[in-house]
């Protein structure tokens, strides 16, 4: 059932008002994501000898049926049962979309509580997974099978998110569907390779178990998209960024050179959805007036989403997500850095504020051109949050009681 994300008036909307790009000013971005967005329609849905390429000719397919939005696309794709289907209907209305033949629109009819799934895969709690060993599947195929479960989940929370919030595409803005649309549409082409590879083994998607974790992280976040953005790019798909290399040495030790391809192809392509869901948290962290690091940990917390390692550092430090968010290995230093970056951020928000009302005319605290030069100027490394706190205040007394209920203990 459709349900409308809470407090999102209150909490959302009047932070959505204004826009600044100071904060994501601030964060290193991953330089392939202009490029990503503006790519043409790939159509290399088939793995070929030498890598992907377009399917071989095969009869026409009936058209799904009709739909009038990016919305009512994704519903379609989550009320999709076979996952081939699911993974065509996903390339087809992503496409229209790219065309400009619909709009995102809005679904007005009910989501369900759950996409449609086949009959097999059999779901069962993670424990009862079985071990490899005991799977009936050799361990190459067994690895692709549990890529595929992951890859059909990531189509229809991707479609998920762009159905869900929909109904605030004024808030959001078209790009922000348009990106999530378009992480569905290389999910499908992902599945699509793995269905591919396990029938070319001789099995199919199915024919192992699988476990309902991944949806129901999506479910803890149907009431609020920084909480979307953190537990699904954030959390799950930066976990794809860590698990992938190791997969592919597996395969390749396993000997399956053509599977720890299409893996390594995956894990590369993965990174761009990182990337996405780190410029959009950073995007509505901005215009919420939080901190996005303060406000990921919190998230963490409020929904216990669970962040843990070995991590692809080089991977991370890629799509820009930083290290002092996600990994507590060296609990002082990054209590330090997070503390000194905090403070930053909201030395920085200041800034902004006093940029933004100064445009309007209706000023809240007087705009000082020192503060731009100090803060542009600063280095939180180098420094201690109390030395970076008592300059700004010695340079405008009249910051002081916003700042101190805004620095941390």
């Amino acid at each position: 059932m459709h349900s409308t994300p809470k407090n999102w008036r209150t909490m959302f909307l009047p932070s959505f008002a204004a826009r600044t790009t100071t904060t994501w000013a601030h964060y290193r971005h991953w330089p392939g994501l202009h490029q990503w967005r503006t790519n043409p329609i790939n159509p290399n849905r088939h793995w070929g000898p030498t890598g992907p390429q377009p399917p071989p000719p095969s009869p026409p397919a009936q058209s799904p049926a009709h739909f009038g939005s990016l919305a009512e696309v994704g519903r379609l794709v989550l009320t999709t049962a076979d996952p081939m289907e699911k993974s065509r209907v996903s390339h087809f209305g992503f496409c229209r979309y790219l065309r400009g033949e619909i709009e995102v629109g809005v679904c007005g009819e009910t989501m369900p509580e759950v996409p449609a799934r086949p009959e097999r895969p059999r779901l069962v709690p993670p424990k009862e997974i079985p071990a490899p060993k005991d799977s009936g599947l050799p361990l190459n195929a067994y690895m692709l099978h549990n890529l595929a479960h992951v890859e059909l989940n990531a189509i229809d929370l991707a479609w998920d998110t762009v159905v869900r919030f929909s109904p605030y595409r004024d808030i959001l803005g078209d790009a922000f569907f348009a990106d999530f649309a378009h992480v569905a549409d290389d999910e499908s082409r992902h599945f699509a390779w793995c269905s591919q590879r396990l029938l070319e083994l001789g099995f199919r998607y199915g024919d192992m178990p699988a476990h309902n974790m991944l949806w129901r992280e999506c479910q803890k976040s149907s009431d609020d998209v920084s909480a979307r953005l953190a537990a699904i790019p954030l959390v799950q798909e930066a976990r794809g960024l860590d698990a992938g290399p190791r997969l592919v040495k597996k395969l390749v030790g396993f000997g399956d050179h053509r599977t720890a391809d299409i893996v390594a192809r995956i894990a590369d392509e993965e990174v761009a959805h990182v990337a996405v869901g780190f410029c959009w948290f950073i995007s509505v962290c901005e215009r919420m007036g939080r901190v996005p690091c303060s406000a990921f940990k919190d998230l963490l917390r409020d929904y216990n989403l669970e962040v843990k390692g070995p991590f692809n550092y080089s991977a991370r430090d890629e799509v820009g997500l930083p290290r002092h968010w996600y990994d507590a290995s060296s609990a002082d230093e990054q209590r330090k850095t997070e503390q000194l970056s905090e403070v930053y951020e909201r030395l920085t928000h200041i800034i902004s504020m006093e940029s933004e009302n100064a445009s309007m005319g209706n000023l809240v605290f007087p705009v000082n051109q020192s503060h731009v030069q100090f803060i542009q100027s600063t280095k939180p490394s180098l420094r201690t949050s109390e030395d970076l706190v008592l300059e700004f205040f010695m340079r405008n007394n009249e910051t002081r009681t916003v700042l101190v209920s805004w620095a941390p203990d």
